[in-house]
């Protein structure tokens, strides 16, 4: 069974990629979200195997999960609506940083580590002169966003910190590289940057959705 499982995620993790390529490529909307659904269909693979193995915690997988399908929804609503693609991203965060509390119970340090990324981030987005926001409440809406992402990314640096095992580097480097994504999706959308921007942001983003998608089969702990 766990053969057949790791060929079915292989096989998947090949066609997000390539979906991931394609739209690159040729920029179609359903493209997007066909390799969008993709992951999310990852999450329920992997949440499917560790219900056939018995796994009594299921609070991260569930919970990480729905943070993959609030992603899936954003990817798509981001671009015909911005402000509402961003506000179900944001939740799609709040849910990662949840199930990250459910691998390693909440500290305050936590926060500690997500200011050390936000503070900057904040500063960058609010005094960087090659931003061009067209008004305060989409400049807001940036910076209560930066906040949050920061936050479940310095969740995912403090569980490393305190247990230093392969799925929570997983979870780090995933978060880690959805961070990244964004920060380019705001230089292209905002600083009017050359397409690498774009291009960038759309080569860190699917391999980033793909590893915390995955990160549920590595929590099975029977």
């Amino acid at each position: 069974m766990k053969k057949g499982f790791l060929i079915a995620d292989l096989i998947l993790i090949l066609l997000i990629l390539a979906g991931d390529v394609c739209y690159i490529i040729f920029g179609e909307l359903w493209l997007k979200g066909v390799t969008s659904a993709g992951f999310v269909i990852l999450g329920i693979l992997s949440l499917t195997y560790l219900l056939l193995n018995k796994e009594k915690d299921l609070k991260f997988p569930i919970v990480m999960l729905v943070g993959l399908v609030f992603a899936m929804c954003g990817d798509i609503v981001l671009n015909v609506h911005f402000i509402g693609g961003a506000v179900l991203f944001a939740i799609g965060h709040i849910f990662y940083f949840a199930s990250y509390c459910f691998i390693q119970k909440f500290k305050w340090i936590d926060l500690i580590y997500g200011a050390v990324i936000f503070v900057p981030s904040v500063l960058f987005i609010t005094l960087a002169p090659i931003f061009d926001f067209g008004g305060v409440l989409m400049e807001v809406v940036c910076v209560v966003y930066a906040i949050i992402i920061s936050c479940m990314v310095g969740k995912a640096i403090s569980n490393l910190v305190r247990e230093r095992n392969l799925a929570n580097l997983i979870i780090l480097i995933g978060s880690v590289l959805f961070f990244f994504s964004d920060l380019m999706l705001l230089l292209n959308v905002f600083a009017n940057l050359p397409r690498v921007v774009d291009v960038l942001c759309l080569a860190t983003y699917y391999p980033a959705e793909i590893l915390l998608a995955y990160s549920i089969r590595l929590n099975h702990k029977n």
